[in-house]
């Protein structure tokens, strides 16, 4: 069974936006167009229960009762409990408050180990948190040629002293998809707790964080056809001996993370992120009043993962078979998501990305935050690479558009 992109597209107002008809969007990875189950929740909450939530009065209860499904949707639909989720105002503020938190922890007798495959929101913080606590920084290195992480890299990292492993599910600019189970048992091994960066994953379909193993995931629901929001698990037994980032009388462990409280409303929202998935499943797989949302989960991501595939081989193909571009990352399309950074050879960056802009194409250049990766990888940050990324809601005929888009940009 294939995606059924019409009816996905049906769920996207900005689809029929007349402003942005005949435009392509290839800059998911900076963020995806919302969905009508969201923007539908954002707009009941601000219109109808725009309250603080906890008080006795019934609306107030009514508040909490949309905040609280907020987080247990979301949760079920990724295999966690609902109070080792986490939802905060951007995955760069989550990951510096979380950073803050384990300084108690840590000695100088212990040692980090960060990828240089990172976002910087997922390694800076790190980085930082090793100088300020006297521990001791290990780095993670990619291959310079591909951008790839290798495993076994690690065995000559990780010692009994390794508190920390931090790396991406994917790169988002190589974005290849590092093997996050592999990764955490080789962390286990030496004691360690693993914290990885979902941001450029999740969008190709939320995973089963439970069946990770991992001890703190991060995404961001903007880039997930959500809220304006970052998602963060940490797993109950690691939360509890962090130190609260909070008001000391807090006593909700959600405060312990997120110090300035939620956004209630956006948190409320994210059920219509998990609505929409649950409709994606029921057209493609019949509804049923007792489905598990994990298992619902792991079919539409199936589905995600397929569609995607198909939409990236060609451009691959046709970008690995010129010799006036760099492809960064591998040509493979089952090692990858649907996110391809290139670097012109023989035309300008802007040049080639206005071009681009004039055949209605969206995408992005910079180093998308990601400098230490291109440094290692010889490339200059100024002005950095072509981005092209895209979800489960871009077409085939958006993809033969582009390739075109292509040959005339590169000459």
């Amino acid at each position: 069974m294939g995606l059924d992109v019409d009816f996905v597209r049906r769920q996207f107002p900005a689809f029929e936006d007349p402003e942005l008809r005949g435009w392509a969007h290839f800059e998911n990875a900076g963020g995806s167009y919302v969905c009508r189950q969201v923007i539908e929740r954002l707009d009941h909450f601000y219109r109808y229960v725009k309250v603080q939530p906890g008080h006795p009065f019934a609306l107030s209860r009514r508040a909490y009762d949309e905040v609280e499904a907020g987080y247990g949707r979301l949760a079920d639909w990724i295999g966690v409990a609902a109070d080792e989720l986490y939802i905060g105002p951007s995955t760069s503020q989550n990951t510096y408050v979380l950073a803050r938190s384990f300084l108690p922890l840590l000695s100088g007798q212990d040692e980090i180990i960060v990828s240089t495959q990172d976002h910087e929101a997922n390694a800076g913080v790190w980085r930082r948190l090793a100088h300020e606590a006297g521990t001791t920084l290990r780095e993670w290195q990619v291959d310079p040629d591909s951008g790839h992480l290798r495993p076994t890299d690690l065995d000559h990292l990780l010692t009994d002293r390794t508190r920390l492993v931090v790396f991406p599910h994917a790169s988002n600019l190589v974005a290849s998809v590092n093997p996050v189970v592999e990764v955490t048992e080789r962390a286990d091994s030496v004691g360690a707790h693993v914290v990885v960066d979902g941001v450029s994953y999740a969008p190709h379909g939320l995973p089963d964080v439970g069946a990770l193993g991992v001890d703190v995931y991060l995404f961001s629901t903007y880039k997930t056809w959500g809220p304006h929001q970052g998602a963060m698990v940490v797993r109950r037994e690691l939360a509890d001996r962090l130190a609260n980032q909070g008001h000391y009388f807090h006593r909700s462990s959600r405060y312990k993370l997120i110090p300035a409280g939620s956004d209630y409303a956006q948190v409320a929202a994210c059920s219509g992120l998990v609505e929409y998935l649950e409709e994606i499943d029921a057209h493609h797989f019949g509804s049923s009043p007792d489905v598990n949302p994990t298992d619902a989960n792991l079919r539409v991501r199936g589905l995600f993962r397929q569609h995607e595939q198909s939409l990236l081989t060609p451009l691959l193909a046709y970008l690995s078979g010129r010799e006036d571009v760099r492809l960064l990352g591998l040509a493979d399309p089952r090692a990858r998501v649907s996110t391809v950074s290139i670097l012109p050879l023989r035309r300008e960056l802007s040049e080639v990305a206005a071009s681009l802009a004039e055949d209605r194409m969206m995408v992005g250049i910079g180093d998308f935050y990601a400098p230490r990766l291109l440094d290692e990888m010889g490339i200059p940050t100024d002005p950095g690479v072509l981005r092209i990324s895209f979800i489960h809601y871009n077409r085939f005929e958006e993809i033969e558009r582009l390739i075109e888009a292509l040959e005339r940009a590169l000459g």
